[in-house]
């Protein structure tokens, strides 16, 4: 999985608020298959490795339902190592009977798609080998497709689904945003993400190091589509991983001369996308 590593620009957790902090945590562990790494009467850190953070959930005492049609989080993407390990937690899933939202074949993935109890949207899926993906032009062709769930459990090694693999990392995320030009410019000219797929004018896919995406983000939600109250449930922050601090101060100096503020918390700098997307910029 080098594409989530050095000397690439990538997303590596996820930080969200949800209503019932004892609900998620049963999720989670039953249904997805986390581990807890730390945990406060409001807050837990969940990790597929014991070690790694990837996802933290909290508790807010004045917390509102997750609210429609504003930007934020479409969902967030969990990346199995292998094509066997999707077999394994699809058997998991039809063995809890857990219904799923969706499975796709993407051509560069196949993928899976279902909400924990707050709404937040979750990915899990498992990449096709680089080696098969088609590029042409700088894009890399991507797809929707009826996922072979068949092909897949026949793939598979028939070992038992025992929670996420260690190896499971944060493959990508997928934000609602308000409008792209801006949005591109931020992450592109700022960040340094490149586009590597359009889809029409409704959305765009980045990365770095030619993966087929990092991030999407798309304006599903609506043009002009406003940022939710921060007492939302929904995502809270993001965090975006760089090679050295040399490479995060030259993108944090891009972002001050196109006018965005960036504040600074125990050396992680916290920035916005247009659309109101909070994110913590790391090394």
């Amino acid at each position: 999985m080098t594409f989530h590593a050095e000397p690439n620009i990538y997303v590596s957790q996820i930080e969200l608020k949800v209503q019932d902090l004892q609900r998620s945590l049963d999720f989670y562990q039953n249904i997805i298959g986390f581990k807890i790494l730390n945990q406060t009467e409001q807050k837990a850190v969940l990790t597929a490795d014991g070690n790694t953070p990837l996802v933290t959930i909290e508790q807010l005492e004045n917390i509102i339902p997750k609210q429609p049609r504003t930007t934020g989080l479409y969902h967030y993407a969990l990346l199995l190592p292998s094509r066997a390990d999707l077999a394994r937690i699809i058997q998991h899933f039809i063995k809890t009977q857990f219904p799923l939202q969706g499975a796709s074949d993407h051509l560069v993935s196949e993928a899976l798609y279902l909400a924990d109890p707050d709404g937040n949207g979750i990915e899990i899926y498992s990449d096709r080998p680089a080696s098969q993906w088609e590029w042409k032009s700088g894009e890399v062709a991507m797809d929707t497709r009826p996922l072979d769930i068949e092909g897949i459990l026949a793939d598979g090694d028939e070992k038992p689904w025992t929670g996420l693999p260690s190896g499971t990392i944060m493959g990508h995320i997928h934000l609602h945003v308000s409008e792209l030009k801006k949005t591109e410019e931020f992450y592109c000219n700022g960040l340094q993400f490149d586009v590597v797929t359009r889809y029409g004018g409704q959305a765009l896919f980045i990365s770095t190091g030619k993966y087929h995406h990092h991030i999407g983000l798309n304006t599903w939600a609506g043009i002009g589509a406003p940022a939710p109250a921060e007492n939302s449930v929904g995502m809270s922050a993001f965090t975006i991983v760089f090679p050295s601090e040399t490479v995060r101060d030259e993108a944090i100096g891009r972002l001050r001369q196109m006018g965005v503020t960036i504040s600074e918390d125990k050396n992680v700098f916290i920035a916005y996308d247009p659309s109101g997307n909070r994110m913590k910029l790391t090394v």
